[in-house]
């Protein structure tokens, strides 16, 4: 297989760039870093958060208070001046958020469709609020992001069933495909991959797609068996047994005419014709493995494919702006991509 093309580091982007078509092969861009900041908030989170979720996933099943996570983050809502206002979905809610001084959601401009991460079980709009914020900011565009119904209440596929009704909202408020960017981290990744395939089939491809840390293949053994699963400060093995299990589970339960829900893998299903993709991801994290593994898969089918690569960063570390510098300019590279992606 073709190697990627590598450009060596980065800096933060200054007016508009070009993103240029598929060649066969993704680009791939290293990123500076990581700052001091970056170093003691992975030394924090490997300390805390890995050993906490080597616990809960060695009892995964148990009733645990996840709901609590977005519940507490409405808590720390940032950014006065932001704006936001609920969206009813026909299974579920959104939420349209607009960084101060962004025009309104009115079918004219670009806007972000966000899919939160949390791994199918947890957060929200409130935990996902710093992100969806600054991506409002510096896209200059609405995002609506979409409180999916989660695991283990509800199957993954209900997920996607809400993403899709978030989608189908917009396009109800004059947006077009082109006007349109699919975002999400972790396993937001994941459903905005399966969204693009869905909307695919239908017959229409979103302007672009973004994903941070993406988690886009559920199988686990291949990425058990990357070396970042040493260096990754977050997950465990232990704690990829547990997610496939729950979804596994949460599948078997939603039976329709008799037939259990199957476990969508995305990464088997990348045909010529999906948007155009970025994805940040660290590269001291396990979901390294399937953030190069899409990239590679999406470019042999022709899909412009870019990722990016920030060493050392925890997963999902543009959580953490501004705390983390990087978190920051990689929200804002990725506000121009979309940016450029709908100009």
């Amino acid at each position: 297989m073709t190697a990627p093309s590598k450009i060596a580091p980065s800096f933060p982007l200054r007016g508009p760039r070009r993103y240029s078509v598929s060649d066969g092969v993704p680009v791939e861009v290293i990123e500076d870093g990581p700052s001091l900041p970056a170093r003691l908030v992975t030394l924090g989170t490997r300390m805390t958060m890995r050993p906490a979720l080597a616990v809960l996933s060695h009892v995964p099943h148990l009733p645990w208070p996840f709901g609590l996570v977005d519940v507490v983050a409405r808590a720390v809502l940032p950014t006065s001046g932001t704006v936001r206002a609920t969206v009813g979905l026909p299974n579920a809610s959104a939420q349209l958020v607009r960084a101060p001084g962004v025009l309104p959601a009115d079918g004219r401009r670009r806007v972000v469709l966000y899919l939160h991460g949390g791994g199918f079980l947890t957060c929200g709009v409130n935990s996902h609020s710093r992100i969806s914020v600054s991506l409002s900011k510096f896209a200059d565009s609405p995002v609506l992001v979409v409180d999916y119904r989660l695991i283990p209440r509800h199957s993954v596929g209900k997920a996607v069933d809400d993403c899709y009704d978030g989608y189908r909202w917009l396009r109800s408020r004059g947006y077009e495909p082109e006007q349109i960017v699919v975002a999400g981290d972790s396993a937001g990744g994941y459903l905005a991959m399966a969204l693009a395939q869905r909307l695919q089939a239908e017959g229409e491809t979103p302007a672009a797609m973004v994903a941070i840390s993406p988690l886009l293949q559920l199988e686990k053994e291949s990425k058990c068996a990357h070396p970042n699963i040493h260096t990754d400060a977050m997950f465990s093995p232990k704690a990829f047994d547990a997610l496939v299990a729950l979804v596994a589970r949460a599948a078997a339960k939603n039976v329709v005419d008799g037939i259990a829900e199957d476990v969508y893998e995305p990464l088997d299903h990348i045909v010529p014709g999906l948007p155009q993709t970025l994805i940040h991801v660290s590269g001291s994290e396990v979901l390294l493995h399937d953030a190069r593994l899409a990239a590679r898969r999406l470019a042999a089918a022709g899909v412009p494919t870019e990722v990016r690569i920030w060493p050392g960063q925890i997963h999902d570390f543009q959580m953490a702006a501004p705390l983390i510098p990087e978190a920051t300019r990689s929200l804002r590279q990725i506000g121009e991509y979309i940016r450029e992606a709908t100009g």
